[in-house]
């Protein structure tokens, strides 16, 4: 199963640091990555595997919110089916 995790906000130090530790740390493998600095402003997108994740999605969900508001960028984790629904065209 896969998920889309977007991130945006000021760019600062740490930003792809602080997500990847946690990631790592709770066994979801990042499967594809870009990420753009347009003037100050990050942008990031992530394809991750949650199949084998130590948490429940929704935990990670939180928690990845809260990592979030902490170095003051906003990250959303959804379902991949999701992500495409939302943005079928």
């Amino acid at each position: 199963m896969k998920g889309i995790i977007t991130v945006l906000g000021k760019d600062k130090v740490g930003i792809i640091a602080k997500v990847c530790t946690y990631l790592a740390e709770h066994n979801l493998n990042i499967l594809d990555i870009s990420q753009t600095i347009v003037q100050d402003y990050f942008n990031m997108m992530m394809i991750v595997d949650i199949t084998g994740a130590t948490k429940a999605f929704e935990d990670i969900v939180e928690d990845l919110h809260l990592i979030g508001e902490a170095i003051g960028v906003e990250i959303k984790l959804q379902h991949e089916d999701i992500f495409n629904i939302m943005h079928r065209i």
